[in-house]
């Protein structure tokens, strides 16, 4: 069996409808147990055939020099499933290639798939979020709360309302489902615009307004500035001092506040011209004052924008210096059919309280995704984590985006006040959590 072949065969991936196979996600150089189970009369196993199971570990198909490297079993089900024990080698997805022996022939049924991870990556769960976007607050199109439930019926599992040089939307987001409980994650957060600054900067989770920092003192704030400023001896010509020396202000502060500091799309056009110049964006890149990097945003909207962050971002890596990175849609609405959902974030994390986002997103676990209408995502950060995201997106997330429409379709029936859309909430709750706990090996 050839690799290209296997490829033929996912090309058609109906019949994946017809099983269910788990867990699809196991423990690297570990014994591992892999269950298919029929879901229907017409794809039941026959007690009495033989199938032959090849593994394909998709990395090292070709390791053995001379020769190609894949296993196969032939089992008979048992309990009407097939259970394919099996050693599955360092990090990377293994195709199961499943056929049933009939008069001394083989037929193909299908190819199936898991994902064997190194110790650190399986212990972490993936979760999408949006880090970035607005509401009629600021210049968005629908209130905070309305915003937090269409979030969760795209396949969110965290957000946080990010409005322009106001904190309280994101609140009032929160509070809005404080009475009902609910899986989707909502977190404070604003945009930051200071005074005399182009940059744009989130601030997402923090416990206070750096925006109202500033308005309530922007004498203090200036001087405090000027003081990072005079501090700092050499910058390279067209950066401005202050200008950087803000944006420190404005991440350290963040940072006091719990929060997570986001510089944000310096390759945005605005005025026909660059938001940031690229001096000034390199400058920002290379000392890193920042937390994080917004990889994507404008909603998805610029694409040659965001082509540039990768380029500048993928310049930096080859040099050594590790960028934390998101993924931000930066929508001003989520029924219009622009922007909503473009652009988001995967966090490989073991929680997805604060703390854990930000200590995943801080250490480098996170991608950037970018799904444009009519187009395959595009995925876009380290190597290891972009192979396992579109493994993610293609066996794994479909199922828990379905979950997630459920739960976030309730959320806006609960704004809107249907009596029962608190009961039925509660009776979706954890449906997520189950269903990553079902794919994940024990």
């Amino acid at each position: 069996m050839d690799i290209t072949q296997v490829y033929e065969i996912f090309r058609e991936t109906y019949y994946r409808r017809y099983y269910d196979v788990y867990p699809k996600i196991v423990p690297a150089d570990s014994e591992s147990v892999v269950k298919i189970v029929p879901l229907y009369a017409h794809c039941k196993f026959e007690a009495d055939l033989e199938y032959v199971v090849k593994i394909i570990p998709m990395d090292s198909y070709h390791a053995q020099k001379g020769g190609e490297q894949y296993y196969t079993r032939v089992i008979k089900p048992s309990n009407g499933m097939l259970e394919v024990r099996h050693c599955f080698a360092g990090e990377q997805e293994h195709v199961l290639l499943i056929s049933v022996r009939l008069n001394e022939e083989e037929k193909e049924i299908g190819a199936f798939s898991v994902y064997s991870l190194k110790e650190d990556l399986f212990r972490r769960r993936p979760y999408k979020g949006d880090l970035h976007i607005h509401s009629n607050l600021s210049d968005g199109k629908e209130s905070p709360e309305y915003v937090a439930a269409a979030c969760r019926r795209i396949g969110l599992d965290f957000m946080a309302v990010t409005d322009h040089r106001a904190y309280q939307p994101s609140i009032r987001a929160r509070e809005a489902f404080k009475d009902v409980d609910i899986d989707l994650k909502i977190f404070p957060g604003e945009e930051i615009h200071l005074p005399d600054v182009e940059v744009h900067i989130v601030n997402f989770g923090g416990s206070f307004s750096i925006s109202q920092l500033v308005q309530e003192n922007e004498d203090k704030y200036r001087a405090e500035v000027e003081a990072i400023a005079n501090s700092i001896e050499d910058v390279p010509a067209g950066v401005n001092k202050f200008e950087y020396a803000a944006c420190v202000w404005g991440f350290e502060k963040i940072r006091e506040s719990g929060g997570l500091g986001i510089f944000c799309h310096p390759y945005w056009v605005v005025g026909r011209r660059y938001n940031i110049s690229p001096v000034f964006t390199e400058y920002m890149l290379e000392k890193h004052p920042f937390d994080a990097f917004e990889l994507l945003g404008i909603g998805g909207l610029q694409v040659d924008s965001n082509m540039l962050q990768v380029a500048h971002y993928n310049e930096q890596r080859a040099k050594g210096n590790k960028i934390a990175i998101v993924g931000c849609s930066d929508a001003h609405g989520c029924e219009r059919d622009v922007a909503f959902g473009w652009i988001y974030t995967i966090v490989f994390s073991e929680g997805l309280e604060l703390d854990d986002i930000k200590e995943s997103i801080k250490n480098y676990y996170s991608v950037a995704v970018e799904k444009l209408p009519d187009c395959p995502a595009r995925v876009f950060g380290p190597l290891r984590l972009v192979k396992y995201a579109l493994f993610l997106l293609r066996e794994i997330f479909p199922k828990h985006d379905e979950l997630c429409y459920e739960e976030g379709d309730l959320m806006l029936r609960y704004i809107r006040g249907e009596k029962d859309a608190a009961q039925r909430l509660k009776m979706v709750k954890g449906q997520t959590y189950e269903l990553m706990d079902h794919y994940w090996a024990k």
